[in-house]
């Protein structure tokens, strides 16, 4: 199971209560890309610093936490997370007689604190982000099962209303694959498109204007913003210009950092927080014997790894907020995907 944004639910268009995002800025200005120091303006492009981060990650050191909601305590994924300690995911894989279903969970956990939230006439949900003003995103499909050719329709959930969220016209594939990730408190929200190609667009959208405007990569040939902090910086991921899917870390400015870690044959960019702490999934190996771990990364420091708990086959970690907790999920030795908290040892 690789994160949520390349989980494609099976369905068509999702009809629900609001209005189809309208109107389209799109910029077409290159972002600058980092090289060796924050200052640094090299005309083509490099990777993130590369002292520290070009060094093996080590292993840092948190409490962890498993969290599933019982509707299917088989899988749960927790995405998203604010700086109240409240925490967006979903349960239920999306195959057959498994539909996801999104929640938020406040503190302090336990099992009568999660909140079922659903699209209404949706088969399934599932939400992404939420920010500290009460404001959610996610994506939705009237269909049941996962599929790639099913489709998906973004939402904003405001004030108890859903806003479905669709991509103006004219590029998209069909059925149509629409997905908000991240949220901030000015109301911005982040996600991806996918295009009659197959390839994935990046953009930021103002809830208040339903405007959209592209977040580019340099040579990329698709591109997806999953989150988006206080400051306007985000975080995703690409493919393209010859490497494995790479991660990226966009600063409002337009300054670029490239994610890879080393020896990584992917790695994902999911969350960011406002202290510039980007967080992720990345693998080593292919095949049958890959294995995907989670890491954080700052600009100081470089790349952590973050390991799920009880020799976790697999890790993601999906969200951060100020605090540095993390949210995101693991697979158990069972086969299970559960809920994970993450708080720094301090």
């Amino acid at each position: 199971m690789r994160p949520v944004m390349r989980l494609w639910l099976a369905a068509a268009a999702l009809i629900a209560a609001g209005a189809l995002g309208a109107g389209i800025a799109l910029g077409l200005r290159s972002p600058q890309v980092s090289h060796d120091s924050p200052a640094a303006r090299p005309p083509g492009p490099s990777r993130a610093p590369a002292s520290p981060a070009a060094a093996a990650p080590q292993t840092a050191a948190y409490s962890l936490r498993t969290l599933d909601d019982t509707g299917d305590d088989t899988f749960n994924q927790l995405l998203g997370i604010n700086n109240n300690g409240h925490i967006a995911g979903y349960f239920g894989s999306g195959a057959a007689g498994h539909p996801s279903r999104g929640y938020i969970l406040r503190p302090p956990y336990g099992p009568s604190r999660y909140q079922d939230i659903d699209v209404p006439g949706a088969a399934q949900t599932q939400l992404t982000g939420l920010n500290d003003v009460g404001v959610q995103v996610g994506f939705s499909s009237v269909r049941s099962g996962a599929g790639p050719a099913g489709g998906s329709t973004a939402f904003v959930l405001e004030d108890g209303r859903f806003t479905s969220v669709g991509f103006p016209p004219g590029d998209s594939s069909s059925p149509p694959v629409n997905q908000l990730l991240g949220v901030d408190d000015h109301d911005v929200a982040v996600g991806f498109y996918t295009d009659a190609q197959g390839r994935d667009h990046g953009y930021r959208y103002d809830i208040a204007t339903r405007r959209f405007s592209p977040v580019l990569v340099p040579g990329a040939a698709s591109v997806t913003a999953a989150a988006i902090n206080n400051s306007g910086s985000v975080a995703g991921f690409f493919t393209g210009r010859g490497h494995p899917t790479e991660g990226f870390f966009q600063l409002r400015a337009g300054q670029l950092y490239l994610l890879r870690v080393p020896g990584a044959t992917m790695t994902e960019a999911l969350g960011v927080n406002d202290n510039g702490e980007v967080v992720g999934a990345y693998r080593l190996g292919n095949g049958s014997g890959a294995v995907t771990r989670g890491f954080t990364w700052t600009r100081e420091h470089g790349f952590a790894t973050v390991d799920g708990p009880d020799g976790a086959a697999a890790t993601t970690i999906n969200g951060v907020n100020n605090a540095g907790d993390l949210v995101g999920f693991y697979v158990s030795r069972d086969g299970q995907t559960d809920g994970l908290v993450a708080t720094p040892d301090r």
